[in-house]
């Protein structure tokens, strides 16, 4: 599993990274391991707003759906457009194309796990 660096991650194998003012939202190879293939990719709208601990997307797969959660409340910005024809790029390509949304913050993840909090999660077994 790549686990990088520049990012933070949730309980339930979601990423978020910084990029400029927004943060970005995407699930971790773990997460999209778990879910199986998926199929479709339920999004909100731009300008939604979102709130922290909440789902903010829903994603299908062969085998359930599956809530994203949201990393910090604010406001979204941008959605991935590509994964409405092309879900699949959460499985082959989860940390880079198969983002999933851009949120304007009102906050920070904080209680979100450091690169090496998750690492060791998943070491053992999460």
């Amino acid at each position: 599993m790549t686990v990088r660096s520049d990012r933070r991650y949730g309980q339930t194998h979601e990423w978020t990274m910084q990029d400029g003012n927004d943060w970005v939202l995407g699930v971790t190879e773990q997460g999209q391991e778990l879910l199986g293939d998926v199929v479709f990719a339920q999004l909100p709208e731009v300008g939604t707003t979102v709130r922290r601990g909440e789902a903010c997307a829903t994603l299908e797969s062969v085998k359930a759906a599956s809530d994203v959660l949201c990393p910090v409340d604010g406001v979204v910005t941008a959605i991935n457009m590509t994964l409405a024809d092309s879900p699949e790029l959460i499985n082959d390509d989860p940390l880079d194309s198969g983002w999933i949304l851009r949120i304007s913050p009102t906050g920070t993840p904080d209680d979100w796990m450091s690169p090496e909090e998750y690492q060791a999660a998943l070491d053992a077994g999460a």
